[in-house]
């Protein structure tokens, strides 16, 4: 069967990678760029990835057309309260519909979902984030301005089973991450789509966030440049890793990923959901997180070593 995925915002730094990503796969990408009539795309397609930031104008409108298309609908959004209004507001849609199926969001859900195993519950989740660098992309500024004028200038953290919003400056730190990172300085409430996702599925009333001092620096600086290709499948310099601690009275459970370039690792991750989900696996109607849907071990393990190492 070659699969054809819609893709909004195939033209952009994530939907480049998405569309080379798809055809590696022997799937046929149809591109959708701004203006393009959604339900005319989507009329031959068997699932949709948008790719298209700022989320909060793009997702909505896009869940509907595939709702009416009836086809999958997948995102890579980072903006949390896209997350949040994604899984309020089309619940009780009659096609599988998957939010955050990205770095953000996408891989500590499943990374947290592997840690917890069988386990029912975890007291607290610790999600520690670091990356060499980072050079943010237009449409991460974007994106990241939408969400700062939602929020009010305000922080937002998940306590007490629920996110809440907070003033002030963030927490500094430091977290001792595997070898070769190391210990390194961190901004803590560093809240991502991950906090919107995995409450979903998994009972965890504390959920803290920390990223890397270095790229929290990259991410405020005025500098505008985005990531530089340094080789040939278009991927910066920039690696990663990220750790999820999972503590409960008596214990805890962890589980790593490494790899490099955050916006490169997007598109293999939300290709194989799509994949998966046209296939038949995970493809309950309704809205579920790439954690839910899927058995996270299977799935990580299918990722790599290509695309992550796993600790």
């Amino acid at each position: 069967m070659n699969e054809r995925i819609a893709v909004l915002g195939a033209g952009g730094h994530s939907g480049t990678f998405v569309v080379t990503e798809l055809r590696r796969r022997g799937m046929t990408p149809i591109p959708c760029g701004r203006g393009t009539d959604l339900d005319v795309a989507f009329r031959d397609a068997d699932a949709v990835i948008n790719c298209a930031g700022p989320f909060a104008a793009t997702a909505a409108p896009a869940i509907e057309a595939a709702i009416r298309a009836g086809i999958a609908y997948l995102d890579v959004t980072a903006e949390l309260e896209v997350v949040t209004d994604t899984f309020a507001g089309f619940a009780a849609a009659g096609i599988p519909i998957v939010p955050a199926a990205a770095f953000y969001g996408g891989l500590a859900d499943l990374l947290a979902t592997a840690a917890l195993g069988d386990r029912p519950a975890a007291e607290r989740l610790t999600i520690a984030y670091a990356l060499s660098s980072w050079r943010p992309t237009p449409g991460t500024r974007a994106t990241g301005r939408v969400s700062a004028q939602r929020r009010d200038g305000r922080r937002v953290t998940y306590t007490g089973g629920r996110l809440r919003h907070r003033t002030g400056d963030a927490p500094c730190t430091e977290w001792t991450f595997p070898a070769p990172v190391g210990t390194r300085p961190v901004v803590g409430e560093f809240t991502t789509a991950d906090s919107a996702v995995i409450p979903t599925h998994l009972d965890v009333p504390e959920i803290s966030t920390v990223m890397t001092s270095n790229a929290v620096d990259d991410l405020l600086a005025a500098d505008p440049s985005g990531p530089v290709a340094v080789d040939e499948h278009g991927r910066s310099a920039q690696t990663f890793l990220v750790e999820v601690v999972a503590r409960w009275a008596g214990g805890e459970r962890r589980a790593v990923a490494g790899g490099r370039d955050i916006y490169a690792v997007t598109a293999p991750l939300v290709v194989e959901a799509a994949a998966r989900i046209v296939a038949g696996e995970g493809d309950a109607a309704g809205v579920a997180s790439v954690g839910a849907r899927f058995d996270a071990g299977d799935f990580l393990n299918a990722l790599s070593p290509r695309h992550l190492t796993l600790g």
